[in-house]
């Protein structure tokens, strides 16, 4: 949707489909970074955004072991924004159709799923979509897969992935929130378990870590079990975890860590989780993706625009974002196997560790992880501009 907007934007015409009728999933990612804030005072929509529900987190902090602790300060960051936006990412979507709808050259397509590639004289030519009025051919110059972890673009494409392997999975509930609860989002960490918490005013976002596949032994357990691990892992929810009626309330996350290793085909590029699949850890993949959408409407806007976009080009993009995505997947993977996967086996901290109480001494330490968080590796900015619509420009889907 990023993308798109970017690219109308600079009058490149733009199919986006969306297979669902609307975009209301529960559970899906919905925190929005000062980086992805700062894309949209560049665009200059922002104040029109912050004018929509959302929850501002200016600290993530902590308990581990038993002990308090604040992980990440984002008031410090060189951004207008020095917060986390939490919103529901129907809603965002909606924001950034609604705005990409001002250009002429944008074009949103609901119940529309794309089914299969067009392939013709070793290219990628369009894609074959399933509609309520029956299956569509859409030609394009380019196709752009953001189809997500478990991207069927990139599978019809044949696009080769590396797997980095997750010892864990996620599960994902809500729960009540009362006015004498804590602010700003928590993490637990106590006695085997993992337990994370967002703030969404009148209710918590709660995020359970559990070891990979383990999800039917939890059920074998039963729902009181795993009631109980809640509230000894986060007493002051004891009174309401009976919240959870049945295993109907609680969604599973399979998550996955991979990347392409290569991106894209001649007529074909992937990018966020297409791309890429990240671990929930540190919310990170909705800003990697947000950034991937900038920087693909930097590079191609002008070659689309006029014509010429060739493989060269897709692969320009690639060399952009692959560095920073492999940094980030990388301090993923250590922190799943050296901290994570340990503690959720029941060899976790039984004290505060020393980087900890590093961040508890020193608080102008908490910078760093914010701006890892916050902002990441090689941040992107709009360099498109605002323009009419080219007559040459080709759909992309």
């Amino acid at each position: 949707m990023m993308l798109g907007l970017l690219l109308a934007r600079a009058g490149v015409s733009v199919v986006v489909l969306e297979k669902h009728a609307d975009f209301l999933r529960d559970f899906r990612g919905d925190t929005i970074h000062p980086s992805t804030l700062e894309i949209l005072h560049e665009l200059g929509i922002l104040d029109e955004f912050l004018k929509r529900p959302h929850q501002e987190v200016r600290e993530l902090t902590g308990r581990v072991a038993g002990h308090a602790v604040t992980i990440a300060d984002f008031t410090h960051l060189p951004t207008h924004c020095k917060f986390l936006a939490l919103m529901p990412q129907w809603d965002f979507l909606d924001f950034l159709a609604e705005q990409a709808r001002r250009f002429k050259t944008f074009d949103l397509r609901m119940q529309a799923e794309a089914t299969d590639l067009i392939e013709e004289h070793g290219r990628v030519a369009g894609v074959r979509v399933k509609t309520p009025d029956g299956l569509q051919d859409i030609r394009a110059d380019l196709v752009v897969g953001a189809d997500g972890r478990r991207s069927l673009v990139r599978e019809r494409a044949g696009l080769a992935v590396e797997n980095l392997g997750a010892p864990i999975d996620v599960l994902w509930m809500r729960l009540s929130r009362r006015a004498d609860d804590p602010s700003q989002a928590l993490g637990n960490v106590e006695g085997g378990h993992i337990f994370v918490m967002f703030d969404r005013g009148d209710y918590w976002q709660c995020a359970y870590v559990i070891p990979k596949g383990g999800y039917d032994d939890i059920q074998r357990r039963g729902i009181d079990a795993f009631r109980a691990d809640i509230a000894s892992t986060v007493p002051f929810l004891r009174d309401r975890v009976g919240e959870l009626r049945d295993w109907n309330e609680i969604k599973l996350l399979t998550v996955l860590v991979d990347r392409l290793r290569a991106w894209h085909r001649p007529g074909l590029l992937c990018i966020g989780d297409a791309a890429h699949a990240m671990s929930p850890i540190g919310g990170v993949g909705i800003n990697l993706a947000i950034q991937d959408a900038v920087a693909a409407a930097n590079m191609l806007a002008g070659p689309l625009a006029g014509g010429t976009c060739s493989d060269a080009d897709l692969a320009r993009v690639q060399k952009r974002r692959e560095w920073p995505t492999r940094i980030v997947q990388r301090v993923q993977v250590i922190a799943q196997n050296r901290v994570i996967g340990p503690a959720l086996r029941g060899k976790g901290p039984q004290q505060l560790p020393f980087v900890l109480k590093l961040l508890r001494w020193f608080p102008m330490l908490r910078r760093i992880p914010a701006r890892l968080v916050g902002v990441g590796i090689r941040p992107e900015h709009v360099a498109t501009l605002e323009r009419e619509a080219f007559s040459r420009a080709g759909p992309l889907a």
